[in-house]
């Protein structure tokens, strides 16, 4: 097993009823005045809304909204937060969304003690300090509840690129699995897709590291049993807890410990799917990308792709495992091929080009540093 380190400062706060403790923790911090980020107004619908701002009113703290945040967030509306902050002098970020909301608020949290934000993400500037993020969560996938990641999209230069560090733990989230009831049945497909893939990621640079790659295979089949179940009855609360917590163990430091901090060329290459064609949701990119990146690449690692074949899907060669994993997918709804994402066979030359961009700040993989011919390989097994 590698060495590592293991440090998330984050509290998280989880269960049925737990909203209003927000105005309590913030007020904890000594912030009195926070940037309300928001998307679309699902939480205006879901009474997740009210829920906020009466624990806000109820502690004293001021707030100025922000809504718009798209699901692939994008660095002009990032910066156009960046200014509000700055205008109205607030204290701290409360972001109230999913993944993509909680990524935006920690981009704003870093970019106001920045120059130009995007800097951060061409790794020009050091993230060094941020306004204190607060999260409270509405659907469960990225983990960027409880880590110190977040995505942004330039979208002049169509770059989906990360940044990440220490100040960029949130101080505190609030997870209320209830209020996911309502969610369409795609947004929690996606959501499980992305935290399969956030464990799929670190779990394939295995070598026999037991503790953390069992823990991994718990949560994968957690994962896979609990959507099945909310396939059957959205309203089933412990099989949306059970996603919910499963999907903060993701990517919140245990499944990753001590494997060689992960591929990570899947999220490479659909990040340079969605950069192209914004519309097409993260989960979606994933479901199609990761199947074909496993049909290629595991012969390089080939006694950990059986392990996972025989471990979650009982088969004993990898390809029946890639086919079980893809009509898993199709049975949830989700697209397992680029047709599907309505993207032409003529397109893959200009996402390869866009992934390859990120080679100038990472690697693309570390199994193997995918070059163009790999990446052409993949995307035309993922067609």
């Amino acid at each position: 097993m590698q060495n590592f380190v293991f440090y998330n400062p984050t509290k998280l706060i989880f269960g049925k009823g737990t909203i209003r403790r927000i105005g309590p923790e913030i007020a904890r911090f000594g912030v009195k005045k926070v940037l309300l980020l928001a998307g679309g107004g699902s939480i205006k619908q879901n009474g997740v809304y009210q829920q906020v701002i009466e624990s806000l009113k109820e502690n004293k703290i001021q707030w100025v909204e922000h809504w718009g945040v798209r699901p692939n967030p994008i660095l002009t509306h990032a910066n156009e937060g960046i200014e509000i902050v700055r205008q109205n002098n607030l204290e701290g970020i409360l972001a109230v969304g999913g993944g993509s909301v909680i990524d935006e608020a920690k981009s704003i949290a870093a970019g106001v003690y920045l120059d130009n934000l995007w800097d951060a993400f061409e790794r020009r500037v050091k993230i060094e300090k941020a306004l204190p993020v607060f999260t409270v969560l509405t659907i469960s996938a990225t983990c960027s509840e409880m880590d110190p990641y977040a995505v942004l999209t330039n979208e002049q230069e169509k770059k989906k690129w990360n940044i990440e560090g220490t100040a960029l733990f949130p101080k505190v989230s609030i997870i209320d699995p209830s209020v996911q009831f309502t969610l369409p049945w795609e947004q929690t497909v996606y959501g499980a897709v992305d935290a399969l893939s956030h464990i799929m990621e670190y779990y394939f640079q295995g070598k026999g590291e037991e503790p953390t790659l069992s823990l991994d295979e718990s949560l994968m089949l957690s994962i896979f049993r609990s959507v099945d179940k909310l396939k059957e009855n959205p309203l089933d609360y412990p099989s949306r807890a059970t996603l919910a917590w499963s999907a903060v163990l993701a990517l919140n430091g245990f499944s990753g410990a001590g494997l060689y901090g992960g591929d990570w060329a899947c999220h490479t290459i659909e990040h340079g799917i969605s950069a192209l064609h914004p519309e097409v949701a993260h989960g979606a990119g994933l479901a199609v990308v990761f199947p074909a990146w496993i049909k290629y690449i595991h012969p390089l690692n080939e006694s950990q792709f059986l392990r996972w074949a025989n471990n979650i899907f009982g088969k004993s060669n990898v390809e029946s495992a890639v086919q079980a994993l893809k009509d898993k997918y199709r049975s949830w709804g989700a697209p397992v091929s680029l047709r599907e994402l309505s993207i032409s066979k003529d397109e893959i030359p200009k996402i390869i080009e866009l992934i390859l961009q990120a080679n100038t700040i990472r690697n693309i993989g570390n199994i193997k540093n995918l070059d163009f011919n790999d990446l052409y390989e993949i995307l035309n097994i993922a067609y």
